[in-house]
């Protein structure tokens, strides 16, 4: 659904050039808020660690979250950039959906699933630029045309859609699933329906609007099917192996929770008697002495790990006997060391998704339909495309998906692609990584400014 220069006249262009601006500043924003969700919960276990007390055996004070969470946004970040290459590898391979059409992915949906909606925007975005700038698909004057109607009205009704439908499902790995099959099929004839409001603002050939709405809403309707199968397939293949990386899915895992049971600790001259140590009881697992053992819920199974909790059963300044009157371990605790956070790393969903980013650009997209895609054969069989301008780029080395001087069509247009997910994935993973930083950045700032808060005594889970 590339619109091409001259579809679109100039006064519209800037407009929606302008629409589409405001919409990027506004998700650079909702960006680092989606990719620095991790750091506030770094924070939180930090103040825990140092602020909780103890008010009776058997007991401890709030903690917060524990376990992986703490870096989440370090890991959205890069796999942000991904997301944008792998959109761009599936873009290359169009489908056929009736006689002489074809269609391709525009995947709003599968970005705002994945990294959520904000960060989708800009992952659609890129892909977009990367194509008008490299590849000449897309005119240059008619990208805020594409930006608007591909990767923000895609994005935004997808999301929208799953998660209304989240609601109205049980809290299961199925339910994410199928709402992201609803989700993209929905999406894409919304942004059909959007191409014709635009065309019927500034449309430079005079065809019947009604003409122009049957036959974009009738063939993308079509095209919604691929897309909503593809969108599902691989949000389902990431829930299934890894649902702690999936947005959509961060609300339906269960509550972290740290119960306690009482732990013999070995006296120490001088000091109190601490208090127990906490565990869980679900799956336990085994830590120092002052460490906390979480569990953590990632689609309904729980695992034990070691949480940075370096004193969760201490007070703030809890290292002495205790008073006269006073019962031993009231706000007082050993010094304990701190235990490392167990994490999951990524490094192999990173491998795993470029890939088959690499496979999909480089090798399939050669087996893809050579035919005009849904927007190209309404254009061409009403008209629409009677004043179309050529590309500025055309006589880019990368025009038209293959790397000039190359006779060889099937290397020429796998070259292309694989150089086009290089370029995707740099672009997009460099940006990603400096909202991050400047998320993370001003959350530290945030956090040095603010006051402790005290946390509740005698709670027995946090």
């Amino acid at each position: 659904m590339h619109v091409p220069d001259g579809f679109i006249d100039l006064p519209v262009s800037v407009a929606t050039g302008a629409i589409a601006a405001v919409a990027v500043a506004v998700s650079l924003r909702g960006a680092r808020r989606e990719l620095g969700e991790g750091g506030a919960a770094t924070g939180a276990v930090g103040s825990a660690g140092s602020g909780a007390s103890v008010g009776s055996a058997g007991s401890v004070g709030s903690v917060g979250s524990v376990g992986s969470v703490g870096s989440m946004g370090e890991r959205t970040a890069p796999l942000a950039g991904l997301v944008a290459a792998f959109i761009f590898a599936v873009q290359m391979l169009n489908f056929p959906v009736a006689a002489g059409t074809s269609g391709h992915l525009l995947g709003g949906a599968l970005a705002a699933i994945l990294v959520g909606p904000y960060t989708g925007v800009l992952c659609v975005s890129v892909v977009l630029l990367m194509q008008g700038v490299l590849f000449a698909d897309g005119g240059l004057t008619a990208l805020g045309v594409n930006i608007t109607d591909m990767a923000v009205v895609t994005t935004v009704v997808a999301y929208a859609v799953f998660r209304g439908l989240l609601k109205l499902t049980p809290r299961r790995r199925r339910s994410v699933t199928v709402a992201s099959f609803v989700a993209a099929l929905v999406s894409v004839p919304a942004a059909a329906v959007a191409f014709t409001a635009i065309y019927a603002l500034g449309g430079t050939a005079h065809v019947s609007l009604g003409k122009v709405f049957t036959a974009m809403v009738g063939v993308h309707l079509l095209i919604g099917i691929g897309e909503a199968a593809i969108t599902a397939l691989t949000v389902g293949a990431v829930v299934a192996v890894r649902p702690d990386l999936v947005y959509g899915a961060r609300g339906l895992t269960r509550t972290l929770e740290i119960r306690t049971s009482p732990v013999a600790v070995p006296a120490t001259p001088g000091l109190a008697t601490p208090a127990p140590v906490a565990r869980s009881g679900a799956e336990e697992g085994t830590a120092p002495v002052g460490g906390a053992v979480a569990t953590r819920a990632e689609g309904g199974h729980e695992r034990a790990e070691a949480g940075t909790a370096p004193a969760v059963a201490a007070g703030a300044g809890a290292a002495g006997p205790a008073a006269p009157g006073e019962a031993p371990g009231a706000d007082a605790a050993a010094p304990v060391a701190a235990v490392p956070t167990v994490r999951r790393s990524t490094r192999r969903v990173w491998a795993v998704g470029v890939a088959a980013a690499v496979l999909c650009a480089g090798v399939v997209s050669f087996y893809a339909s050579a035919s005009p895609d849904g927007l190209e054969k309404v254009a061409h069989d009403n008209g629409i495309d009677k004043k179309a301008e050529d590309h500025a780029a055309k006589d880019s080395p990368l025009a038209d998906y293959g790397v000039k001087d190359i006779t060889d069509a099937r290397l020429s247009g796998g070259l292309a692609g694989v150089i086009g997910v290089g370029a995707t994935l740099a672009v997009g993973s460099g940006l990603f990584v400096v909202v991050r930083r400047r998320s993370s950045n001003k959350a530290a700032a945030t956090a040095a400014a603010s006051p402790a808060t005290p946390l509740a005594r005698d709670s027995e889970t946090a």
